[in-house]
């Protein structure tokens, strides 16, 4: 982290640092917003007492999930039926669910899923969660945790 504003300098990256006092149910927090000519995309996160970090909004929209090595991120439209049939798919695959995380800017709204699974979502299974009719977008996501 004591690198980081020095390697986003040197790739060309403008960051903008802003302090504020706590406010809200954090005591601390980063937003990190990208924008670029076609699209703007957002991600915050925390750290909780138990000291493992949070991601508590994506694309602008509340929800809390744990980082895990594998991830499959989905944004999709609030419809029924699109929890059962992604369970369904991944089940289907032999991809096991580790934990789910949902969220929604409201009924009917855009949703973003964070699912984290055991192994990676192998390309084949993600071109199907592509395919199913919610789905506007889905992607694999790696994260390297320590316990």
């Amino acid at each position: 982290m004591v690198s980081a504003p020095v390697v986003a300098k040197e790739r060309g990256m403008n960051i903008n640092e802003v302090r504020q006092t706590p406010r809200g149910v954090y005591e601390g927090y980063i937003r990190l917003e990208v924008r670029t000519e076609n699209s703007r995309r957002t991600v915050a996160g925390t750290v909780f007492s138990d000291g493992k970090p949070r991601m508590i909004q994506v694309k602008d929209i509340n929800m809390e999930a744990e980082f895990a090595p594998h991830m499959l991120y989905v944004v999709n439209e609030d419809r029924p039926g699109f929890i059962g049939a992604l369970g369904q798919l991944l089940g289907e695959a032999g991809v096991n669910i580790a934990t789910m995380n949902l969220g929604r800017t409201g009924p009917g709204g855009e949703a973003v899923s964070l699912i984290a699974v055991d192994e990676p979502v192998p390309d084949a299974v993600l071109e199907k969660v592509r395919t199913l009719p919610q789905v506007k977008w889905a992607s694999r996501l790696a994260f390297h945790t320590e316990s």
